[in-house]
């Protein structure tokens, strides 16, 4: 008799208590009512017999009660041995959907065409895992104003350093705020210790995911709730090529010389003084800095500060009259070092 979860309910709660019964009486008659066909107990007595609990007298009058100690090996053994091969089947079958996967994730239909959107955070979350852990040769990515939590960078760099551990090249962009994030520096030193790249750039631009150049992920116009997938290949081509562009004027993560950090400085207050100049508010100027508002509104009060004024009117004033529009090459020039 095959065992599974009937058998097993029908073990516990009648076939016990009547093994329980033959126990403290020495057997039980082999011409009781109870057992026999169609008795009260004739299917939890089948099954003492069937399991070896009971075997019948030499003069074949009595049942009497086995060891389970005897039988338990008998019947738990071949169970356990069945798990592990369904186990084993079961990890096979999964390697054999995982290759029919890959190719399905592959192909245009994958997405449903060459443009598609998909919805919902955990939805977006689950197909760039799958999508990542299928890359085979680049990733792409850009990530302006990096809000991560520990959680979520620790997942995503996880998933990062197998795909570099597979071959796989990677780049990143990042504003040059993200500099200040302690878990941002612990990712980007993770992944970068696996052979990534990451850079920082002044200006905003906005979330883009490529892979093997094949695929894009974009924000919908609704928000991060909803992502793009483009499969088109000139349009992937266009947005790799506008990555590539800012990618070739931003500065190195890693990199920590006086140089550099002078001239991330020195971009900042540039982006900020063109933020003032188009009359951007402030939560738009913070946006595009990638900064929060205060510390946009800290950036100003420098510049007030550097300029020897008071106001943003006379702010705007000063560097009209200096000519000063935020995109000099040139040196900073502060209010006290022009005079």
């Amino acid at each position: 008799m095959p065992l599974g979860q009937h058998e097993r309910d029908l073990f516990e709660e009648r076939a016990t208590p009547l093994y329980e019964e033959i126990v403290s009486s020495g057997g039980i008659s082999a011409t009781d009512k109870r057992i026999a066909k169609r008795g009260e107990l004739q299917e939890a007595f089948a099954l003492l017999v069937d399991v070896g609990l009971v075997v019948k007298s030499e003069d074949g009058a009595q049942w009497r009660a086995v060891d389970p100690a005897a039988v338990q090996a008998q019947v738990v053994a071949p169970l356990g041995q069945r798990g592990a091969e369904l186990i084993a089947e079961s990890a096979h079958w999964a390697q054999a959907f995982s290759t029919l996967s890959h190719v399905w994730r592959r192909s245009p239909s994958a997405v449903g065409g060459p443009f598609a959107e998909i919805r919902g955070l955990a939805t977006i979350g689950n197909f760039l895992a799958s999508l990542v852990g299928d890359a085979e040769d680049e990733l792409l990515t850009a990530q302006p104003q990096d809000k991560r939590g520990v959680k979520q960078l620790g997942e995503v760099g996880a998933r990062e350093i197998a795909a570099l551990k597979r071959g796989v090249k990677m780049r990143t962009l990042y504003q040059h705020a993200a500099r200040r994030g302690a878990d941002t520096r612990k990712y980007v030193a993770a992944v970068t210790a696996a052979g990534a790249e990451v850079r920082t750039l002044d200006e905003f631009f906005n979330r883009l995911i490529v892979v093997d150049r094949r695929i894009a992920i974009i924000p919908s116009h609704e928000g991060l709730s909803a992502a793009m997938v483009i499969s088109e290949p000139s349009m992937v081509g266009y947005l790799v090529d506008m990555f590539e562009r800012h990618w070739e004027r931003a500065r190195p993560f890693t990199s920590s010389e006086t140089s550099l950090v002078r001239d991330i400085a020195a971009e900042q207050r540039a982006m900020t003084i063109r933020m003032l100049l188009e009359g951007r508010a402030d939560p738009a100027g913070a946006k595009r800095l990638g900064v929060s508002p205060r510390t946009y509104a800290g950036y100003v009060a420098d510049l007030k500060t550097e300029f020897e004024v008071e106001t943003r009117f006379q702010l705007g004033y000063e560097m009209g009259k200096r000519g000063i529009s935020g995109r000099e090459t040139d040196e900073p020039t502060g209010g006290k070092a022009a005079r």
